[in-house]
C-alpha cells in the first residue's frame, strides 16, 4: 500500500493512493493512530476521493525516534575530503548513527524556516525505514522483518555548526536537529522488500533543475545492518525510524562549491517507488 494521511476539505484521513487517485481507509481514524503498525486496513477501492482542498502531513501517525546512519561509502569519502579528512578505518567495522530531534519534523509541503544561526543550510536525501514490530538483537536478513514500510526523508542539515561540533569529538547535535521532513506517501514493505532485496530510485531538484540521482542499492551497509546494530542491546519498537544516510551526491556539501540553501529555494525529491516531498525554505 501507498498511504497518506492529509486533511482534505477539512477532514482529516487516512488514505490510500493508487494509480494517481486516493481512496478512503474505513477504519475509524483513532483506531488507526493507535494500532497502525499492527492493524489490517481495510480501504474502500469503490469511490475515489474527489476533493478541492488538501494538505499533507507526516504519512504515519507517529514518529517514536529517528536514528540516522551515515551508510553510503562515496557520500562519507566526498564529505570528508571537502573538510580536509580522510576516511576512518572504523567506517567499515559497524555502521554508525546518531538520534534525531523528533518534534521538529516536517511533511511534504511544509515551509521550512531558514535557520538562525547558520549561513551554511544544506539538504540530505535519504530513505526511511520504519519499523512495525519489537525487535532486539536481529541477525543479518531476519531483521528485515521489523521493517513496516519506507519514506522518503530529507535530513536539514546546518554544516557550519555541524563542523564545528563535530571538531570538539562529540556530536552532530545543534548541527542535526534542526528540521527532518518526510515524504508524502509511506509504502508499506510487501511492495518494496521483494526476496530480501531493496529496490529505490531518487533524484532531487533544487528550484525545478534536478541535482543529483541515486539507488539505494548502492549503500555500503544496508537496512538488514543498520537494524541488526541498532537492535543490538535495545530492543526497537514501532515507531521507531532507521534513516539510510545519505545518497551519494544527494547534498550540497559534497559539491565542495560552498553554495548552499536560501529563502526560497525549493527543495523536491522523488522516487518512482516512494512518491515525492517537497519543502520550501522561509525566510
Amino acid at each position: 500500500m501507498r498511504i497518506c494521511h492529509a486533511i482534505i476539505d477539512g477532514d482529516e484521513r487516512f488514505c490510500v493512493s493508487k494509480d494517481n487517485k486516493l481512496y478512503n481507509i474505513i477504519n475509524d481514524i483513532d483506531e488507526i493512530k493507535s494500532n497502525f503498525f499492527s492493524m489490517n486496513l481495510n480501504v474502500d477501492y469503490d469511490k475515489e476521493i474527489e476533493y478541492k482542498n488538501i494538505k499533507y502531513m507526516i504519512p504515519v501517525p507517529y514518529i517514536r525516534s529517528v536514528r540516522d546512519f551515515y551508510s553510503f561509502e562515496d557520500h562519507v569519502k566526498n564529505s570528508r575530503r571537502n573538510r580536509g579528512l580522510d576516511m576512518v578505518k572504523e567506517w567499515y567495522e559497524f555502521p554508525v548513527f546518531y538520534f534525531s530531534c523528533t518534534p521538529n519534523i516536517y511533511p511534504d509541503g511544509a515551509v521550512i524556516p531558514y535557520p538562525r544561526k547558520s549561513k551554511k543550510f544544506d539538504f540530505e536525501m535519504e530513505v526511511a525505514a520504519v519499523i512495525g514490530k519489537k525487535t532486539k538483537n536481529c541477525h543479518g536478513i531476519e531483521c528485515l522483518s521489523a521493517v513496516h514500510g519506507f519514506m522518503i526523508m530529507n535530513d536539514w542539515s546546518l554544516r557550519d555548526i555541524q563542523a564545528k561540533e563535530m571538531a570538539v569529538g562529540l556530536g552532530p547535535a545543534k548541527g542535526k536537529d534542526y528540521a527532518t521532513s518526510f515524504g508524502r506517501y509511506y509504502v508499506t514493505s510487501d511492495e518494496i522488500i521483494k526476496d530480501g532485496r531493496i529496490d529505490i530510485d531518487m533524484s532531487v531538484y533544487i528550484n525545478g533543475k534536478i541535482y543529483s540521482s541515486g539507488n539505494i542499492s548502492k549503500i555500503y551497509w544496508p537496512f538488514e545492518s543498520m537494524i541488526e546494530r541498532a537492535s543490538e542491546d535495545v530492543e526497537l519498537l514501532p515507531g521507531d525510524v532507521i534513516g539510510s544516510g545519505t545518497f551519494s551526491n544527494g547534498c550540497l556539501l559534497e559539491s565542495g562549491s560552498n553554495q548552499w540553501l536560501k529563502p526560497g529555494d525549493v527543495i523536491r525529491m522523488s522516487s518512482y517507488r516512494l512518491g515525492d516531498l517537497e519543502n520550501t525554505i522561509g525566510d
